[in-house]
């Protein structure tokens, strides 16, 4: 089952890497984002779920059961979208997503505040919380002994190549 997941904090690059891949390989490749199922307000999330976490988990269960059809098919789908590698795992198993890769997209704090500041002119994003997540991801990672692409000194295409790499992997 072809299933490329792409996770990490804001700012990482990896919403950069799946449009340039859509852009390029869409008619061979289905990308999903995460985002575009809508992204309530912080106090609509606790309200509904409890708290911005249960939101999340509640969100990625959701985009798993909408893509395991497709991944049961055979196709090939790229997914991007800020995620526990925990709620991945235990929303892909619930799915009946049995093969499919996690790729931590991330970068340096230094990298990260001018991309969010300067590129994206999103400077309140650059903030100790963002840091935080990003530090929590790439700690769980490792521990997940998922792969950790940091695109603080790559080019998109680099970073669309190495993910390309493991789109056709995990479709052998």
């Amino acid at each position: 089952m072809p299933l490329v997941i792409l996770t990490g904090a804001s700012g990482a690059g990896k919403t950069t890497i799946a449009e340039a891949i859509e852009r390029l390989h869409g008619q061979e490749i289905d990308v999903f984002y995460k985002d575009r199922i809508g992204v309530p307000p912080v106090q609509e999330m606790i309200d509904h779920f409890g708290s911005v976490e249960e939101w999340q988990r509640a969100a990625t269960f959701e985009w798993m059961v909408r893509l395991s059809p497709l991944v049961t098919q055979g196709r090939k789908v790229l997914f991007e979208g800020q995620s526990r590698f925990t709620f991945l795992a235990e929303a892909a198993e619930c799915a009946g997503i049995m093969r499919f890769a996690r790729i931590l997209i991330d970068c340096d704090d230094e990298t990260r505040t001018r991309r969010l500041s300067i590129d994206r002119g999103q400077p309140e994003l650059a903030n100790a919380d963002m840091m935080n997540w990003a530090s929590f991801l790439r700690n769980e990672a490792s521990a997940y002994g998922c792969e950790i692409l940091d695109t603080s000194n790559l080019t998109v295409e680099q970073g669309v190549e190495r993910v390309l790499r493991e789109v056709q992997r995990q479709h052998v």
